[in-house]
């Protein structure tokens, strides 16, 4: 079953079109990452999704459910983190926490909340003198009251340090351990790369890309980097490398070869540097970067390459 479907999606304010036709499909269980450049329509999918706007034309069900004719039962069942997320600067954390509870009707406990988002020491404290990154995991917890089915989580690491940003990916994987579906947005590329078992990319209201990452790597022309270690760099070696179709740079260092090219030349690399006379002792290969990939599917030149 899909915990997330979105048919023919379209939204229109006005004259500006957010969304077309768009088609989008999560299933239970796994980890979705949500990409686009700003004013792709990432929130305009996410708010039509909580029911807090409504599709122009076509039709959206989330956990089974209509989402604009269910929308309170959906809520029953989902935890949500928004961008921009508001706290109440008078109340405690601790207060929060219970106010979701009770929204939820559910029975957690507030201080296991807590201290399993990082704030267990500042519970009893105003969420006022809350640091951004605190008040991101103030949030998160009140998103993960009840043990909701499905988390949408929308620029989940905002404000988090690297070890708040590592902690938020553990709980993200937990959440998915125990079955529960995560859709999340983030302009941190490394963050849904880490984490996520599909990548959907959005540009101009329309999804130009889904896949695993590494599918999305195999679908563009995007380079990879070879290392290649050898005995020696003989003479003319860098020079025959460059003049490979798919070779744009070759740099050498002591005596070790560093090849920017696609994946499909690899072998013919390595063939060359043997040819070449050298003995090849190990290489290792660096992945296109997820930013490498999105900016592929992006960007008007690349994006043309990447679907042709």
């Amino acid at each position: 079953m899909a915990a997330i479907e979105l048919n023919d999606v379209t939204k229109r304010y006005d004259d500006i079109t957010a969304l077309q036709e768009l088609c989008l499909t999560v299933t239970e269980g796994e980890i979705y990452g949500f990409l686009g450049p700003n004013g792709a329509g990432k929130s305009t999918t996410i708010n039509i999704l909580l029911d807090f706007a409504r599709l122009t034309t076509g039709h959206v069900e989330v956990l089974g459910y209509d989402a604009q004719q269910e929308s309170q039962r959906i809520r029953d069942h989902i935890g949500v983190l928004p961008e921009g997320f508001s706290i109440y600067d008078r109340l405690t954390g601790r207060q929060h926490l219970e106010f979701a509870i009770e929204s939820k009707d559910a029975d957690d406990d507030p201080d296991a909340l807590a201290d399993r988002v990082g704030i267990d020491d500042a519970i009893d404290r105003k969420a006022g003198g809350y640091s951004k990154g605190m008040a991101q995991r103030l949030a998160l917890g009140m998103a993960l009251v009840g043990d909701p089915d499905l988390l949408l989580l929308d620029e989940p690491s905002t404000g988090l340090d690297p070890n708040g940003a590592r902690e938020m990916r553990e709980i993200i994987r937990a959440e998915c351990d125990r079955g529960a579906t995560v859709f999340f947005s983030s302009h941190i590329l490394g963050q849904v790369e880490a984490i996520c078992d599909r990548v959907g990319i959005l540009r101009d209201g329309t999804l130009v890309a889904e896949d695993t990452v590494e599918g999305l790597r195999d679908a563009t022309q995007t380079e990879s980097t070879l290392v290649i270690d050898v005995d020696q760099v003989p003479d003319g070696t860098s020079s025959a490398v460059r003049t490979l179709s798919g070779v744009s740079e070759v740099s050498t260092e002591n005596t070790s070869l560093t090849v920017s090219c696609l994946d499909s030349v690899k072998t013919e690399v390595l063939n060359t540097v043997e040819n070449e006379g050298a003995s090849i002792q190990d290489f290792t290969t660096e992945d296109t970067s997820l930013e490498d990939l999105f900016a592929a599917y992006t960007q008007d030149e690349q994006l043309s390459e990447a679907q042709a």
